[in-house]
Formats: structure tokens, sequence, C-alpha cells
């Protein structure tokens, strides 16, 4: 389905002082248990929001903020984010009864399929309340943050994003788990949503034996997106301005290239049943007036029963240009020549 709109909001959270070996830290930076790196944790305000956390290793920095329950930037310390983020909603609190969603930008995960939603929560849009319009909580776990949602009132499923970043490298890995709580089995699986911002272009590579004649399926009927193709198993394409767009692979890796950086988003296809037509991976592009994509990566689905957890593990590689074109840029990634 692509139902996007944009509204407005976000959520006061308190965030509790950090217990680390021990001690109750209240200075605003919290230095790295480990001396052999420059892991470092902070506590910030981003856009208005006041309980949100920066984790650094020197090189690279992610910016948490667990009022809105996301990943809101993950960029080279100094310069632009990839990451996009929609400035109408800065300091705005979620609404969990709105009837529209407050698109705030970021990184969030949301249970698939999304033809489900309308069957249990009673509503097909927007997503579920835990999953997306309510404030989380924020622990600190060694150099990791764990974001912690409330236990969602129609799936009763409780969320964990683990947050780390490499000591030295540009890369940072979030692992989500969902934990069944309460209430009946649902089938469901792990959904990762990242929006970026406007890209030169979008690649993926697309596996040897694909299950998509084409490299790909159709999420949007006829519509697709702009420049897309498919030539020797590199899939690109490009933002359209005036229609939204969305295809699905069943690749393990999307690539975001702008004009000056690159991200590199990886998730391992495991065995297993997959929603939208066998995706691990889809693509979706925003017309304006919010020129952003989305780059999403999706677990199997499971019979999740009170007790049980289905995880996934995203891995975000930033990477400066060094290439004149997008095309090159991607190849050199995507096959690891760089």
């Amino acid at each position: 389905m692509n139902l996007r709109t944009s509204c407005t909001l976000a959520g006061v959270f308190q965030l509790l002082p950090f217990l680390v070996a021990g001690l109750l830290i209240s200075s605003p930076r919290i230095a790295a248990a480990e001396p052999k790196n420059s892991l470092s944790v902070a506590r910030t305000s981003h856009h208005g929001w006041h309980q949100c956390m920066i984790i650094g290793n020197g090189r690279v920095e992610a910016v948490i903020v667990p009022e809105i329950g996301r990943v809101m930037q993950f960029r080279f310390v100094g310069k632009e984010s990839p990451f996009w983020e929609n400035r109408l909603l800065d300091s705005k609190k979620p609404q969990p009864e709105a009837k529209d969603w407050w698109n705030f930008g970021g990184d969030k995960t949301w249970p698939s399929p999304q033809e489900d939603w309308g069957k249990v929560t009673s509503r097909g849009w927007p997503p579920p309340q835990a999953f997306d319009s309510m404030p989380v909580e924020a622990r600190l776990e060694n150099n990791s943050v764990v974001l912690v949602s409330a236990i969602d009132p129609h799936y009763g499923i409780r969320t964990y994003r683990k947050i780390t970043l490499d000591p030295a490298k540009p890369v940072m890995r979030i692992k989500t788990t969902y934990e069944k709580v309460e209430g009946k089995p649902k089938k469901v699986g792990v959904w990762i949503i990242s929006q970026l911002a406007e890209p030169e272009a979008v690649f993926s590579l697309v596996p040897l034996k694909s299950a998509f004649p084409l490299g790909y399926n159709k999420q949007s009927g006829e519509v697709l997106p702009l420049g897309l193709k498919v030539q020797d198993r590199y899939l690109s394409l490009r933002r359209d301005p005036l229609k939204s767009t969305k295809i699905g692979m069943d690749s393990d890796n999307l690539l975001w290239i702008g004009k000056t950086q690159a991200l590199l988003i990886e998730s391992k296809r495991v065995k297993g049943t997959y929603p939208d037509q066998g995706s691990s991976s889809e693509i979706y592009t925003n017309p304006d007036p919010l020129p952003y994509v989305e780059l999403e990566m999706l677990g199997p689905l499971h019979e999740m029963k009170v007790g049980s957890k289905i995880e996934q593990t995203n891995v975000y590689t930033l990477f400066e240009r060094s290439k004149p074109t997008a095309s090159e840029e991607a190849h050199a990634i995507l096959t690891g020549a760089r």
C-alpha cells in the first residue's frame, strides 16, 4: 500500500538519568566504557526535542529522539545527514489517536504486512500506535542506546531497537526485536523504514536468481519510479516530483547516492515467507512538496504467540563520494571495489 501524508506531532518524554557502572552520570557527556575506542554518548536537544541522545565515534554520529521513537540522524561529524526530517513538525508531540499520519521522518519500525493493519487495528492508516506515534523509553547499554516501546494495544507487541556504532568505521547497526507480550497470536514481520533526503539516485544489486522476472515487483500499480531500470543486476531509479511510487525486490541491500555522500543499508535475507509479494527490500518515492525517499528492509513473517520474539538487524554504512557519477559510485560500493 502507498498511503503517505503529512501532519504534525511529537512527544515530550522524560528520559531517566543513565546508570553506568553503578554511578549516576549527571554530566552532559558519557565517556565510552572501553578506552581503546572513541565511542561516546551525549544527552542533547534536537530541533525542539530536549530528551535526545547522540552517539559518536569521532567520525560519525547518530541522533536519537525518544520523544517520537525515531533515529533522526546518521551523519559524518560536521556534515549534513542523508536522513530526511520534516521541519514542519519540529518539537511536536505524537498524537496516537490522530486520524492522519504525522510524518516526522527518520528511521523507525512498523509491523508487516501493512495490508493487515485494518484487520488488526480497525484502521488501515496511519500506522499502529505504539510503533509510530508514541514516545519510547531510552536505555543506555554499554556504548549502545536501546529504545523500548510501549505495548501496542492492538498487536500486543513491544519493540526494542538497539542502536550501536562501530568503534572506528562509519557504520551503524540497529537490531530491532519484536516481543509478543499479550493478546491473540498475530502473523507479523519486522519492517524497517528509513526516510532519506532527495537523492541523485537509489540503487540495489538484485540477486543473480531473483524471484521477480523484472528484478522487482510493482507496488503502485502501473506507476513506476522515474528512470527505473535494471542493467547487469544493478537496479536504479530517481524520485518523481509529481507522483508517489513504490517497488519491492528480493535483495538484501539498498543504496542512496547524494551529491557528496552515499548511504548503504543492508539486512540479510533469510529463508521464510516475506510480505508484499515476497519482498525483503522496498523503495518508496514521495512527490513534492516533501522531497524524500524511503528505503525499507523487511524480515520474514512469523506467527507470534505470547512469549515469542523475532528480530532483524540493519547495517548502515556511510561513504564519501569519490566517483564522478552516481552510477559509478554505486558500482564501486556494491561490488566492494572502493
